[in-house]
């Protein structure tokens, strides 16, 4: 039998690890090598146990998925990243590609399609999910950084730039309540205050602003 596929594991939700867990531990060429439930625990578990794969949550405490894609690129090369995610707008999948992912995967889809995912990205080959690979291109994430219609951050207060990015990294408003010890009310208003500054309507307008002025980078992650 050749040798199995070494996967290591990180989300920060006990439901969602134990059910990728389950769903490892069934095949039979696969070993389960390490698991983390924040970013800062993911990166020296990774390191220690070197991996095949490294299949990764994109919000997490610590290291959100998108650094921490970046860090094992750059310190495990023979470790390749999958990340798992609910992020369905096209606008995460550049950012995480451009910081070394190798695979995308919906947590919806994980049932039926981790274990093809993890093979492929095992095997040297990229995994889109099929629900963003057929548009994941058609917003690039470095699109132009403005035109003459369109409103600067500039017009942004810093805590209306820290919600909105925070809001397009993926963070829920009770996450970000936290971090800066706020109401979950004051959050949403700042992040509807921001949003009509800007123009934005939608989740998915606030994320190809964000990809567009670099809040996606992994180096403006924090």
């Amino acid at each position: 039998m050749a040798d199995r596929i070494r996967v290591a594991l990180a989300d920060d939700h006990p439901i969602v690890l134990a059910g990728i867990r389950t769903l490892l531990n069934a095949d039979p060429e696969i070993e389960l090598v390490g698991e983390a439930t924040s970013g800062s625990e993911a990166l020296p578990m990774i390191h220690a146990a070197e991996p095949d794969v490294a299949v990764v949550d994109v919000s997490m405490p610590g290291l959100n998925g998108l650094e921490l894609t970046e860090r094992v690129a750059g310190s495990c090369p023979r470790t390749r990243v999958l990340v798992l995610t609910v992020h369905e707008d096209a606008a995460y999948v550049q950012p995480l590609l451009k910081a070394g992912a190798q695979g995308y995967l919906l947590k919806r889809s994980a049932a039926e399609d981790l274990l093809r995912a993890v093979r492929a990205v095992a095997a040297g080959g990229i995994y889109l999910d099929p629900s963003v690979a057929s548009h994941a291109m058609a917003h690039p994430a470095a699109a132009p950084q403005g035109t003459d219609s369109e409103p600067s951050a500039e017009v942004l207060s810093p805590r209306e730039t820290d919600v909105l990015r925070l809001i397009a990294q993926g963070f829920s408003n009770k996450e970000i309540a936290r971090r800066f010890d706020l109401s979950v009310k004051s959050i949403e208003t700042y992040k509807a205050r921001a949003a009509e500054k800007l123009g934005l309507r939608t989740r998915a307008e606030i994320i190809r602003y964000a990809a567009a002025h670099g809040w996606l980078d992994a180096l403006a992650l924090r």
